[in-house]
């Protein structure tokens, strides 16, 4: 098991990696739509904060050695599904034709309470 760790994405807010590489496969901590370089929230627009949680991972799949098309599952935590669509629209676009198994849900609460937070499996 290696621990994963770029500057390029925010710090963890908890007792966990930024990411965990076990053989070819990555496993991508939940990652929330702050500004690596600040620690702060990228906006209030859930298109916004999807972008930045994208860019997020993508950061940690690229300290890892790998792409954007090597990302073979996402975990979409949304405070308010309504807000579905919009999230959608951001990630269509982000991933274009490469489309990675995918899972969205509601929940409650997200940590710092941003409305977004993505996590991902990855493999080489």
């Amino acid at each position: 098991m290696k621990i994963i760790s770029t500057k390029n994405a925010p710090a963890a807010v908890g007792p966990y990696s930024q990411g965990v590489l076990v053989k070819d496969t990555l496993y991508v901590s939940g990652q929330i739509p702050f500004v690596a370089e600040t620690m702060t929230l990228v906006s209030d627009s859930v298109k916004d904060q999807t972008l930045q949680s994208l860019n997020n991972v993508l950061a940690i799949v690229k300290e890892a050695g790998m792409e954007k098309e090597n990302i073979i599952k996402c975990g979409v935590f949304m405070q308010d599904l309504g807000m579905f669509k919009d999230m959608n629209e951001v990630y269509a676009q982000f991933f274009g034709d490469h489309k990675p198994a995918r899972f969205a849900v509601e929940v409650r609460r997200l940590p710092l309470d941003v409305l977004v937070e993505i996590d991902a499996i990855v493999v080489k």
